[in-house]
């Protein structure tokens, strides 16, 4: 008795495997069994990046308002502990694009933000 080789399925599935390989430089774009591990591992690191990138992003929006707070004379702790005690709840997305493309508004959110700052303690 012949052994199967699951015919028209495994043939099927060896032209999606390298579909998605295509572009890959050297034997992982055209040998099958180099193809079916990059494709493996490339949907391993598409899946973790997906989750790092929203880091990646919140990161960079932290630095953007740190540089923005430092020019305007408050540290970026203080800025976001005056923002809290003054009850505005605006994500740092937004305030990193309000510091870039509207900096007057920006200042606003200082100002407030430095209303709201404890006074220090007297020594």
């Amino acid at each position: 008795m012949g052994r199967a080789t699951y015919g028209a399925a495994r043939h099927r599935k060896k032209v999606r495997i390298l579909k998605e390989a295509r572009g890959f430089r050297g034997g992982p774009g055209k040998r099958w069994r180099l193809a079916q591990e990059a494709v493996i591992r490339a949907g391993a690191n598409a899946y973790r990046d997906r989750r790092r990138r929203k880091r990646d992003f919140r990161a960079l929006w932290i630095t953007r308002l740190t540089a923005a707070c430092r020019s305007r004379g408050i540290a970026y702790s203080r800025f976001i502990f005056g923002l809290n005690a003054s009850d505005i709840e605006l994500n740092r997305k937004q305030m990193s694009e309000m510091a870039i493309n509207a900096p007057t508004d920006f200042d606003a959110l200082v100002e407030i933000a430095k209303k709201h700052q404890p006074e220090a303690a007297a020594a």
